[in-house]
């Protein structure tokens, strides 16, 4: 249907999403050059333009071995990362890398500090960032030791001067007062006290530091996993699960391989089925019909299914059926009637959501849990706690009934039905409406797994 992110005039818009960069094994912190005349720097990726290798001539040499070595000390294979590396003459780390890695870990706070400086980092914010990050692990460090004294010094004379994140150092200033397990807690001070403490925050450093100085660990990984994910984005047919990609072949799925055979017909409902929707892992499956009752159906290892329990109650038939975060609770919404909230495991309905006058005609959850909405007849939303007390209430605009609506994940955004060939997003936070319009009647959506896209 279209994006979320970005809306269109009446078309849809895809929202490309960009891999983040992961932080992997901490077996090494790369660096590629020096500004102090290293001898790394005379093998700078800019001063080797014609060192480019691959079919499209785009890949650098220095770039692939070095990624390469990476890789293979992040496996274990130290022996042959070492190898590789004499006999590139490429070397992971140069001796301004190693110097920074052996001060962060063994504690010299303000050397490693003073190394940052010696980088000539062109954006002064990072500079500061990265120094404010090494001076409050150095802050907490000492209030672990009850260096309470030594604490103050450092927030005062290191890093308050920075002048940055003025809100944390009023964090820090409170872990002085109260400067017990809980308040250090409170504050979400970085692991301190844990064997591999500064190494996470060696972790942190990385990605701020320029990846000429630092390369990313897991580089190689997010590699091949972005051009996996490229491959399969791009196969018109795709179907099977992710684990079934392989790196020795390009990957294409047949159209053979689309499900085109009924394995089985499944036989309980005595009106029309209206809704069908999986349990957020898939162990379950549950239909709503016009028979006026909801069934959860198991889902089988060898992929059958068998009936669980029969819903029944509602006066009206039930429109839809919505299943909550952890699986073990279903609402189902009668149409132009209430929502029921059921249990999974015994079948038993344990509240009635309804409000006087006004027929509901859709349902479901917040992330967390523990609320619930629906849409109404009056083309309004509303949203109750678990008991059925109700939290909030937004009128509604459209000229159509809310027949279907949804929350992202984040719950920052509410998507809902607005007129006939319009779907309304309303962001939570900043209360700023946005239109998808389609050509079409919309008779319902769905929403993507990572919340990019609704269809």
């Amino acid at each position: 249907m279209g994006s979320l992110d970005e809306i269109p005039s009446p078309k849809r818009l895809k929202v490309s999403s960009v891999e983040s960069e992961r932080l992997s094994n901490d077996s090494f912190l790369l660096a590629l050059s020096s500004p102090s005349g290293d001898p790394m720097a005379s093998h700078l990726p800019s001063q080797e333009k014609e060192d480019i290798i691959g079919p499209k001539g785009i890949i650098r040499r220095t770039e692939l071995v070095r990624t390469i070595a990476s890789a293979l000390y992040s496996l274990g294979y130290e022996k042959t990362g070492r190898t590789l590396e004499e006999e590139s003459k490429l070397y992971l780390r140069s001796s301004m890398a190693n110097l920074f890695r052996k001060q962060v870990l063994d504690g010299n706070w303000n050397e490693s500090v003073a190394t940052l400086h010696e980088l000539d980092l062109v954006d002064e914010n990072i500079l500061k960032d990265a120094s404010f990050q090494i001076f409050e692990h150095k802050f907490f460090e000492l209030l672990e030791k009850n260096r309470t004294v030594d604490a103050l010094n450092t927030l005062r004379t290191e890093i308050t001067p920075l002048t940055i994140n003025k809100k944390r150092v009023h964090e820090l200033s409170g872990c002085l007062v109260f400067s017990s397990q809980h308040a250090l807690q409170e504050a979400q001070h970085p692991g301190i006290g844990t064997a591999n403490s500064r190494l996470k925050l060696l972790r942190k450093l990385q990605k701020l530091l320029p990846p000429t100085f630092m390369i990313p660990e897991g580089r190689l990984e997010c590699l091949v996993e972005q051009a996996l994910i490229l491959q399969r984005d791009g196969c018109k047919f795709h179907n099977p699960l992710d684990n079934t990609l392989s790196l020795y072949t390009d990957h294409q799925c047949r159209k053979d391989q689309i499900p085109s055979q009924t394995i089985q017909i499944l036989q309980a409902h005595h009106g029309e089925v209206w809704f069908l929707q999986f349990s957020n892992h898939g162990k379950y499956l549950a239909s709503s019909s016009s028979d006026k009752s909801a069934v959860i159906w198991e889902v089988h290892e060898d992929g059958h299914l068998s009936r669980k329990h029969t819903l029944s109650g509602h006066e009206n038939a039930v429109a839809m059926v919505a299943w909550s975060p952890d699986d073990q609770q279903l609402l189902s919404c009668g149409a132009e009637e209430v929502v029921r909230r059921w249990d999974v495991t015994s079948g038993k309905c344990l509240h009635v959501y309804e409000k006087s006058g006004i027929g509901l005609s859709s349902c479901g959850w917040f992330p967390d849990g523990d609320k619930v909405f629906s849409g109404a007849m009056d083309k309004s939303m509303y949203v109750w706690d678990l008991d059925g007390k109700e939290l909030g209430y937004q009128q509604g605009q459209g000229t159509t009934n809310t027949s279907d609506m949804a929350v992202t994940k984040d719950g920052k955004r509410i998507i809902s039905m607005f007129e006939e060939a319009v779907v309304l997003l309303h962001d939570t936070e900043t209360k700023i409406d946005k239109l998808i319009t389609e050509e079409q009647t919309i008779t319902s959506f769905s929403l993507s797994r990572d919340d990019k896209f609704c269809y």
